[in-house]
């Protein structure tokens, strides 16, 4: 790819970026949300068409007018929200668009001969296709989507962000399948947000930048810091900033039934981690209430608390959903809107709300929080998923809460606003004058032991006692997440 632009309007979103990829290559593309990764995919994949510049594959002109025709000249998108149709068998599913036919008809026997087949040769021929789709795993959805690929004759497949919804087993053995596919001499493009996956995976990178290619690196030879700091036009100096942190009393204290007990101090940082489905995010959403669980009992300040969520909010405590387009935030409100909901009596008296102090508490957050915008009036759905997370934290502090349950508050985010949140965390902890306490769930083991004081683990339901962070590591929390 060459020279490739591209402009939404006014908007540009691509302003000349190229991209050269191996035979047998796994090839990193990195950079914040809204640099221009997903735009220059959807170009090579057929969805969006250039405004300018050239493409080749194969040494041959590219053009491909829709992702049909991309597909057919070798190219294939596994998308991060995958597009299986659920009510279809799996075998239809694979080949979807390119049956095999017997005449007029499709024929049956052998699209599931040849889908057994591409199964077993991606080391899952244990999958039953006739089977409809909808019925498996996210895992093996994904599986799904990339035998349809090499079906059609994929040579060039793109992954984008596909360890998000992935349990840690999973992503090994999807690691697995993308080594095995570059040795056939397959290129692969991976997009991802985590560093650790692309050190893992890929052997160059290249890096976009507000939607400009800035920087082509061999992967072994640029550490994390240089990588993050061409990703956003400056150093940073520390991913995980951790001020001296004074650990005071006793904020919240929550005993769930068939879970166990948790304190929260106010001043400190505290972790969940565990497996997808352990029962973490279960575990936040009943102290805040969300859950009805008999024989809880959650104390907030030492006063026994309801399970109604407007109470907590009026304790003081705040809740962020890990879900936050479905249940985070109204994303057809604007930024002000949502960020001020749960405080609307600030804005005005007597029921009545004031637009333009709206907008000043609104604009306060988005100075304090770096959130990208034209301004408070922007509907929040326009935003990129890392300034929807600033604004879904923000929301918290304009309610003043002194508690923050955050459940995976950087997921699907790229690191430079990983590291705003980061950095949002710690100042929260150490104000001099009101420090915060927050309770997180992650997956990510390097976050929870960057940001967090204790860390407390979850495995099939049962919460464990907290320990300091510098009586743990990843090792150790892991096996605790599996019961070894």
């Amino acid at each position: 790819m060459r020279g490739i632009k591209k402009a939404f309007g006014a908007q540009v979103a691509l302003a000349g970026v190229s991209l050269k990829l191996a035979a047998g290559e796994v090839h990193a593309l990195v950079g914040e949300n809204g640099a221009g990764k997903s735009t220059l995919m959807k170009i090579l994949s057929g969805a969006y068409q250039p405004d300018s510049g050239e493409m080749w594959v194969d040494g041959k002109p590219y053009a491909p007018a829709n992702p049909s025709e991309a597909r057919r000249r070798g190219v294939g998108m596994i998308y991060q929200e995958l597009s299986i149709a659920p009510h279809l068998s799996i075998a239809e599913n694979i080949f979807l668009g390119i049956e095999p036919r017997n005449g007029l008809l499709i024929d049956h026997a052998k699209m599931r001969a040849e889908a057994n087949k591409t199964l077993a040769s991606l080391g899952h021929g244990n999958i039953d296709v006739n089977e409809p789709a909808g019925e498996l795993s996210v895992s093996q959805q994904q599986i799904v989507e990339i035998a349809r690929a090499l079906s059609m004759g994929c040579k060039i497949i793109v992954f984008d962000e596909p360890t998000s919804s992935l349990a840690q087993a999973d992503v090994e053995r999807l690691f697995d399948l993308i080594d095995t596919l570059a040795k056939r001499g397959l290129s692969i493009i991976y997009i991802s947000h985590f560093l650790e996956e692309v050190r893992r995976l890929t052997t160059r990178l290249t890096i976009l930048r507000d939607g400009a290619s800035v920087a082509v690196h061999e992967t072994k030879s640029i550490d994390d810091a240089k990588i993050v700091a061409e990703m956003v036009g400056r150093e940073v100096k520390d991913l995980y900033p951790r001020s001296q942190r004074t650990i005071g009393p006793v904020l919240l204290e929550a005993t769930i039934p068939g879970s166990g007990k948790l304190t929260l101090r106010r001043g400190e940082v505290v972790g969940l981690c565990g497996l997808v489905g352990a029962g973490r995010t279960e575990f936040l959403r009943a102290i805040f209430g969300l859950d009805t669980i008999d024989g809880k009992n959650v104390l907030v300040n030492g006063t026994q608390k309801t399970s109604d969520p407007r109470s907590n909010w009026q304790a003081h405590l705040g809740f962020v959903s890990e879900n936050r387009k479905e249940e985070g935030l109204a994303l057809d409100l604007s930024i002000g809107d949502n960020v001020c909901l749960p405080a609307l009596s600030k804005l005005g008296n007597g029921g009545f709300i004031s637009p333009s102090q709206r907008s000043l508490h609104t604009a306060r957050w988005i100075s304090d929080f770096g959130i990208r915008c034209q301004g408070p009036d922007q509907p929040i759905g326009n935003l990129s998923g890392g300034n929807q997370q600033k604004a879904a934290i923000a929301r918290l502090l304009e309610a003043d809460c002194d508690i923050l349950l955050l459940d995976e508050p950087t997921r699907g985010i790229d690191i430079a606003a990983k590291a705003k949140i980061y950095e949002v965390i710690n100042r929260l902890v150490t104000d001099p004058k009101n420090p915060k306490a927050v309770l997180m769930v992650s997956s990510y083991l390097p976050e929870l032991l960057g940001v967090c004081d204790r860390i407390a683990t979850v495995c099939r339901g049962e919460l464990s006692e907290a320990v300091p962070v510098s009586e743990t590591n990843s090792e150790k929390l892991m096996r605790a997440a599996t019961g070894n």
